[in-house]
């Protein structure tokens, strides 16, 4: 009954979002739309160039998003993979249970705000990749747990003092709360054990509570110190070694399967070929794969350390972000500025490529897109873009640049409702985040 009442909720918490109102929050949007709702707005169907929407602006590609959305699915389900894409990228309830219905096991976090905001959209399987030793957020994940029997949340631990804290802060709670020990990815990686027998510790410290539940291993290999594909498979079997460990000394007794779990945006690859060699365990194993820039993939960092330039046999993911912005300075020949930023533009990983421009005349966008030929974005300000133009750059002021961008979880956080956008140019719907 508790699932029923979780799963109606989610419907209507999903439905309110186009209930939500149009107003000052919302970058990019036409302010002719001021007081529509959300869903009012995507039934007029507007198109982004010629229908009153303003600069800068973030486009997110409906047909890339649904091919990159149906390319993960299937490789998922080729090499015999659960899925658990890190929510932290979008945190966008819609593309959370987009990937739910393709095929995603749950949906991976990272901080007890992230899991609420799953939790409000009716998300039952959360994997939590951190640690988690804050007593409020530990007692409201008991308080969820206790209040609905098919929810299910597992997160690392990768101490005895986190044990420890943990248990008090779960001191009576109904039901005990999954964990995974975490295996670091070598010394001077982020978190996680160091050792085999520090995760043995960490695991009889767990088996000495009755708040916490022991049920697998898992880590990230995206940290290996110096990755290659040799250190990464060598990592990653040392994560399947210490599961099969603990289960041989039967630390995973009266479970109903082994959850082992690893996969950044840069090494699946190498997660599938290792976890295809996973032994035969005393029971099942979930084999939990955490992508998560897939959804979106970019024009850059992503583009370059996807495993698909590494297995282009099996596809290839689409960059589905870019942004639009307006020349709005031509200083000198081989100068411009536009109206984009650091507040608007993905920066941490690299900076934002200039792709296309149109022009229309009136200091529009409804021109036909032409290449970006001879420009190249320099730097960011706050609140500009800096561009190197050469003698073959056609632009004035006026125009409007699309971008691609660097780094998916940059982009989505700086936009609260981001337009999804056809191949014509048709805004077909607007994905609603909460960071």
């Amino acid at each position: 009954m508790a699932a029923d009442s979780a799963s109606a909720t989610a419907a209507e918490r999903l439905a309110a979002l186009a209930e939500e109102r149009v107003d000052h929050r919302f970058k990019g949007l036409p302010p002719d739309a001021d007081g529509l709702t959300v869903g009012e707005l995507a039934a007029q169907r507007r198109n982004l160039f010629t229908d009153g929407f303003t600069t800068p602006v973030l486009a997110l590609s409906a047909e890339r998003l649904e091919h990159n959305l149906r390319l993960m699915e299937t490789y998922a389900s080729r090499h015999g993979l659960s899925f658990a894409p890190h929510g932290k990228t979008s945190m966008a309830p819609q593309l959370f249970h987009r990937q739910i219905e393709h095929g995603a096991w749950g949906i991976t976090l990272a901080v007890p705000h992230q899991v609420r905001v799953a939790r409000a959209f009716g998300i039952q399987r959360v994997f939590l990749a951190n640690e988690l030793v804050d007593p409020a957020a530990l007692k409201w994940v008991a308080s969820q747990l206790a209040a609905d029997p098919s929810f299910r949340f597992i997160c690392y631990v990768d101490s005895v003092r986190g044990v420890e804290l943990m248990n008090a802060a779960l001191h009576g709670s109904a039901r005990p709360v999954d964990v995974v020990v975490e295996l670091a990815a070598g010394e001077g990686a982020r978190t996680g054990v160091r050792t085999e027998a520090e995760c043995a510790a960490v695991a009889d410290a767990v088996a000495a509570v009755d708040t916490l539940r022991l049920v697998g291993v898992a880590g990230y290999e995206g940290e290996v110190p110096d990755a290659n594909p040799e250190r990464v498979h060598a990592w990653l079997r040392r994560l399947v070694a210490l599961a099969a460990d603990f289960d041989k000394a039967e630390r995973f007794a009266g479970l109903d399967e082994v959850v082992v779990s690893a996969g950044g945006s840069g090494w699946f690859d190498a997660v599938a070929d290792v976890f295809a060699e996973i032994p035969e365990l005393s029971l099942p194993v979930l084999k939990l794969l955490r992508s998560g820039a897939y959804v979106s993939h970019d024009d850059g960092h992503y583009r370059r350390i996807t495993p698909f330039t590494r297995v282009p046999e099996e596809g290839a993911l689409h960059p589905a972000f870019r942004l639009w912005a307006q020349v709005v300075s031509r200083p000198s020949p081989d100068q411009a500025f536009v109206n984009a930023g650091k507040r608007d533009a993905a920066y941490d990983l690299d900076l934002p490529e200039a792709q296309a421009v149109r022009r229309d005349g009136d200091g529009g966008g409804g021109g036909a897109e032409r290449p970006a030929t001879g420009i190249t974005v320099t730097g960011l300000s706050d609140q500009h873009g800096w561009l190197r133009t050469t003698p073959d750059a056609d632009l004035r002021v006026g125009d409007w640049l699309g971008m691609g961008l660097s780094h998916p979880c940059t982009s989505f956080d700086k936009w609260q409702l981001i337009p999804l956008v056809a191949a014509d140019g048709t805004v077909v719907d607007y994905v609603r985040t909460f960071f």
